[in-house]
């Protein structure tokens, strides 16, 4: 993997170092994938909203959970 490493720096004229940064970046990115957070900064928190239908949500994903882990 070294004489790999030195030929690619070799051959595009980059450092070993940033042909490593590079490879860690991109590595990172593929593992994590793009985070949906920093796409949808713009809009989070924009709309208010007094919940309608979504009201109590919460209260029934918890009641739903509760009831599976007792048929379990």
């Amino acid at each position: 993997m070294e004489a790999q490493l030195e030929e690619a720096a070799r051959v595009s004229g980059e450092p070993v170092s940033q042909i490593i940064r590079r490879a860690i970046e991109s590595q990172c990115r593929e593992i994590l994938g793009e985070q949906l957070a920093p796409r949808l900064r713009d809009v989070i928190g924009v709309v208010k909203s007094t919940g309608g239908r979504a009201t109590r949500t919460g209260a029934a994903f918890t009641e739903s959970l509760k009831k599976r882990r007792a048929r379990r």
